[in-house]
């Protein structure tokens, strides 16, 4: 009934492109005004929409305009005039949706009419790739098409430095990688200055931030690749000694007080587990107040939990050796050693403490954020792909946003032919061969789709046993990706290529005539010859009749020969590799050869599929062919996909809570930067101390003899620096704690008042933002590790019936509470404190220098921004920094033999006090 009724009336997708098409004739109808003019009349346009737009135009008006623009620009500039349907993508760009465009339509192409209508506010749109290679190529090729109309391009990639970038952003149109936009982005939130912003391209405050992105290869970017979060880090103060008091507990517990699952490779505390080790801590002096676990004591917990675990489920020789005073993990797969991978959130310490080497200090997380959550930071997002219908209702559930299916430039002629299914890989593999050797005699182009470069290499050792040539891209470098894949539509050629491979580049039948002349260009350089522009030309026409002769080849053996070796566990893989052929209204066929022990039909299909086949008396290389077998796969790759997107947002949900909390600390730093003085928000800080400390010492209602005046006073001089009589105030006959607060209160501000005379005011206002800022960056980043320590331990609370996530927001809603309250306190007391010499005037505060970004790819584990494996990523190297040693004594009337104290921790000169309210005060 639905298919009929979509036959009779048109899908919801059928309706959205029927609605775009008049505006489409409208476009073109413009399309002879904007022929008629010279290159400075059209390049005059943009002057003119922008000034139309500043005077209240809307850009829904001025789009047939700029649309009719771009086209003309691009026409001039590369030859290429956009088609209808290419408008249409346009349109469901700027309208904030995902265009779903087949492979070969030209998405690049169509990205420049929503950047260029976009750009006109003169608040910057943003073009995201998945690579560096495709960000420089795009920018320069697109590029040209702005120039016309005298836009500027600007390209973000890993490497350059801060100025570079700030050039960049400032452009009308800026194209980058996912992941250099959202570091950047990060780092911008570590900065002291406004100017110092590299996204904010030096605009003002008003026309900068996330104005508009379009996403290239939406799906891989907004899914694939935001299964891990951006990471920020630096090294964390030395707390060896923690680490080794903790790691002297663990050999007095007994067997009772812990259980393992070895299957699920896990290890808790039990009821009286947690007895005992309340009371081994606190005789250690590990746990000073409260209860095992109480909000403050979440991190201690959690280092227990982790010293737990090296001790009974990580086993020496087998998990990890150690080495020249070094412990190096063992990959549990292949038994090789790992030098330079680390265990995270303090696991490698514990360890280290356990084999007693010398313990490395650990990475603290000093900013972090989801792409989900980084491009919901834009005011509008938009995104193309071919492949993104199948994973609609995440875009729609996550990012609000739309799919929209642009219809093809010309019919598809391909060939899908149905899946078939042999009962092992090696007759599948034999098929495969067959197949391919069988299109290779007809000289028919011919791309093999593997799920792992491991696989690829077994196809690849096949096809060299018959002696038949053959291209294996290696997914590591793009550049030689995209020259290998522009080949592949030569007639006869066998190109081998895993799921990553391919992106950005068309397979063009015959050839690709621009990567060959920039073939034989580079191989003149190369020899000492420079040849002119009319050799160029000449060797063009003759390179271009060469491809259009193999074109026509190809063509007659039946275009692209797609050839899937499995399928993958996502639909839209398998779209992406067999969208590959069939470009333009080419012919084109495409299979997929399946065996019942390739990993998706091993896991999620019927138990019972081998014993069927048995059944079913199929013989060795025989396969099932049937369009109920292509469902039954269909059906399990949904289930899948359910369950990754169920993850996913999941991981989402929390990270949600705590992308709350960023947003108000980065919003806030940024209008602390803006303002001219920040004296206001100090004054109300130092009120709100003043009125803190007193209802602490002096409760409401409470009578005199439970006051605690003495505490006050005490609390006075820390926070304020004042030597006053609160023990006698509050020994005056009917004194209230409103007059105390009144009292305290005007000291305090007269105190301020004279520092701030002493020091001058210009110099003070300066103090005041900087002491500000850096104070709200250091709680910052101590609140992100108390969030990390909870997230590891939250879950523990399902086991009492109550849900997880629940328990998060209310504990993280706390710690946030806590982390205002010491901001007004830790700011006012740095305040009170400091000294300033009238010679050196405080410097302004620079972010941290040992810093690294992280990206994990989910499929393999390793770090993107790193350029090989275990290397520092480039243009930002990292110092190591060693542990305090361990042989030396620690004299509490020495600070020099104390090494790096954590500011929270209690005073080595045994105050009883922190540190950093003792011997860690700030002075300037």
């Amino acid at each position: 009934m639905l298919n009929f009724t979509r036959k009779l009336f048109g899908s919801s997708n059928d309706r959205v492109v029927k609605r775009m098409r008049p505006l489409v004739e409208k476009i073109n109808a413009l399309e002879p005004d904007f022929v008629a003019l010279d290159d400075d009349q059209l390049k005059a346009k943009t002057a003119e929409f922008r000034q139309r737009h500043d005077n209240g135009e809307s850009l829904n008006k001025l789009l047939p305009e700029a649309f009719a623009a771009v086209r003309e620009a691009a026409r001039r500039a590369l030859g290429e005039r956009h088609y209808d349907v290419q408008l249409m993508g346009g349109i469901t760009l700027h309208e904030g949706s995902i265009a779903e465009m087949k492979t070969g339509e030209g998405k690049t192409l169509v990205s420049t009419l929503a950047a260029y209508l976009n750009a006109l506010p003169g608040r910057g749109v943003h073009i995201v790739t998945v690579n560096d290679y495709l960000a420089k190529r795009d920018s320069e090729w697109m590029g040209r098409v702005y120039a016309k109309l005298g836009m500027t391009t600007g390209v973000i990639v890993n490497g350059i430095y801060d100025e570079e970038r700030r050039a960049a952003y400032a452009c009308d149109i800026t194209y980058g990688t996912n992941n250099e936009l959202g570091f950047d982005y990060l780092r911008d939130n570590m900065k002291y200055s406004l100017a110092d912003m590299v996204q904010f391209g030096g605009r003002p405050v008003e026309k900068a931030g996330h104005h508009f992105a379009i996403v290239d290869e939406v799906d891989s970017i907004l899914i694939d690749e935001a299964r891990t979060p951006l990471i920020i880090s630096g090294r964390t103060e030395d707390r060896t000694d923690f680490y080794k008091t903790v790691d002297t507990i663990i050999p007095h517990l007994n067997e009772e007080d812990y259980a393992i699952d070895e299957k699920a490779r896990s290890c808790t505390f039990t009821e009286e587990g947690n007895e005992h080790i309340e009371e081994l801590l606190r005789e250690h002096g590990l746990l000073e107040s409260g209860d095992l676990y109480d909000i403050e004591n979440v991190t201690t917990v959690h280092h227990v939990n982790q010293a737990l675990k090296a001790h009974k489920l990580f086993k020496k020789d087998k998990d990890y050796i150690v080495r020249d005073n070094d412990v190096i993990l063992i990959d549990e797969f292949t038994g090789r050693m790992m030098p330079g991978r680390r265990l995270s959130e303090g696991l490698h310490q514990a360890i280290e403490a356990k084999e007693q080497v010398e313990i490395q200090p650990e990475n603290q997380t000093l900013a972090s954020i989801t792409f989900q959550n980084y491009f919901r930071l834009y005011a509008k997002l938009a995104g193309m792909t071919g492949t993104a219908a199948t994973e609609a209702d995440e875009f729609a559930a996550i990012y609000s946003l739309g799919v929209t299916e642009i219809p093809t430039n010309r019919p598809v002629q391909r060939v899908d032919e149905e899946d078939e299914l042999y009962r092992t890989a090696k007759e599948k593999n034999k098929a495969i061969l067959d197949a391919i050797e069988d299109a290779h005699k007809t000289g028919q182009p011919i791309l093999v789709g593997t799920v792992s470069i491991e696989k690829s290499e077994v196809l690849s050792d096949l096809l060299k046993s018959k002696k038949i040539k053959h291209q294996v891209l290696n997914a590591r470098y793009h550049e030689q990706e995209a020259s290998i894949i522009a080949q592949a539509g030569v007639p006869g050629a066998v190109t081998i290529a895993t799921n990553m491979a391919g992106r950005g580049t068309d397979i063009k039948l015959g050839g690709n005539t621009e990567f060959r002349v920039a073939e034989w260009l580079q191989a003149e350089q190369g020899a000492g010859r420079e040849p002119d522009e009319a050799a160029i030309a000449a060797k063009t026409a003759e390179i271009q009749a060469d491809v259009e002769a193999k074109k026509k080849e190809a063509l007659a053996a039946g275009g692209l020969f797609v050839i899937g070796t499995e399928r993958h566990e996502s639909r839209r893989i398998d779209n992406q590799l067999r969208g590959r052929s069939g470009r333009q209204g080419d012919p084109g066929r495409t299979a997929f050869y399946l065996s019942v022990e390739d990993d998706l039909l091993r896991i999620f299909a019927p138990e019972r599929l081998d014993t069927i086949m048995r059944t079913l008396g199929l013989k060795e290389g025989e396969a099932i062919q049937h369009p109920w077998m292509t469902k039954a796969v269909e059906t399990s790759q949904k289930k899948v996909e359910q369950r990754n997107f169920d993850i996913r947002k999941n991981v989402l949900k929390y990270d949600d809570v705590m992308n709350d909390q960023r947003k108000a600390i980065f919003e806030q730093r940024i209008e602390f930067m803006n303002a001219a003085n920040v004296s206001d928000v100090i004054k109300d800080m130092r009120a709100q101390c003043a009125e803190d400390l007193v209802t602490r010492h002096i409760p409401p209602k409470a009578y005199a003899d439970q006051w605690d005046a003495s505490g006050l006073q005490e609390a006075a001089k820390s926070y304020f620096n004042l030597d006053l009589p609160v023990t006698e105030w509050a020994a005056e006959e009917g004194i209230a704690d409103e007059e105390i607060l009144e009292r305290l209160t005007k000291a305090v501000d007269e105190s301020y008042a004279e520092r701030a005379a002493d020091i001058g005011p210009e110099l003070m206002r300066r103090i005041e933002k900087q002491v500000l800022l850096q104070t709200i960056d250091q709680n910052w980043r101590e609140h992100l590790q108390q969030l990390d320590a909870l997230r590891s331990v939250i879950g523990l609370r399902g086991y009492a019936q109550r849900d997880p996530l629940n328990e998060y927001k209310t504990e993280a809603f706390s710690l946030f509470e806590g982390l205002l309250d010491e901001l007004r306190f830790e700011t006012t007391r740095m305040l009170f404190n400091l000294r300033v010499a009238p010679s050196a005037p405080p410097a302004a505060p620079t972010p941290p220098q040992d810093i690294e970004a992280r990206h994990i790819d989910p499929a393999t584990g390793r770090n993107t921004m790193d350029s090989d494996p275990g290397a520092p990523p480039a243009g930002r190297p990292r110092s190591p920094l060693s542990s305090r040693a361990a042989a030396t004594a620690l004299d509490p009337n020495d600070p020099s033999t104390w090494g790096r104290v954590p500011r929270n921790a209690p005073c080595p000169c045994g105050s009883g006090k922190k540190y950093k309210h003792c011997h860690g005060q700030v002075e300037a």
